[in-house]
C-alpha cells in the first residue's frame, strides 16, 4: 500500500509542478467567488500541499489550518490583492485553487 502512495505523490508532484504559475489575482475572481481559493503560508512548499491535498491527507491539512498555515481568502485579503494587483502562484488540486505569495 505505501508503494502505490508514494507512486500515486510521485505522479501528483509531476502534474501540479508541471501546471503552477504566477496568476494575476483579478484572473482568480471566478474561483474566489466560488469559495474554491485556499490561501498557502509562504513557509509551507505549495506543490507538497497540493500533493498532500490530492493524497486525503486529513491530519496534514488539519494541523495547517489549526496553525493558520492554510486559510480560506477573506473578502478583507481579496480586496487587499485586488487593489494592489497582485499576482500570485497558483496550482488548481480540484476542487481548490491554492494560492501563494511570493516575494
Amino acid at each position: 500500500m505505501a508503494e502505490a502512495t508514494t507512486e500515486r505523490a510521485r505522479l501528483l508532484r509531476q502534474e501540479y509542478l508541471s501546471q503552477t504559475a504566477r496568476i494575476p489575482w483579478r484572473d482568480l475572481q471566478a474561483y474566489y467567488a466560488a469559495g474554491s481559493v485556499v490561501k498557502v503560508d509562504p513557509q509551507l512548499d505549495l506543490i507538497e500541499t497540493a500533493v498532500q491535498l490530492g493524497l486525503d491527507n486529513a491530519a496534514s491539512f488539519e494541523q495547517w489550518i489549526n496553525s493558520g498555515e492554510i486559510t480560506v481568502v477573506d473578502d478583507q485579503q481579496a480586496m487587499a490583492w485586488f487593489e494592489s494587483e497582485t499576482e500570485l502562484w497558483a496550482v488548481v488540486a480540484a476542487p481548490w485553487v491554492l494560492v501563494q505569495e511570493r516575494g
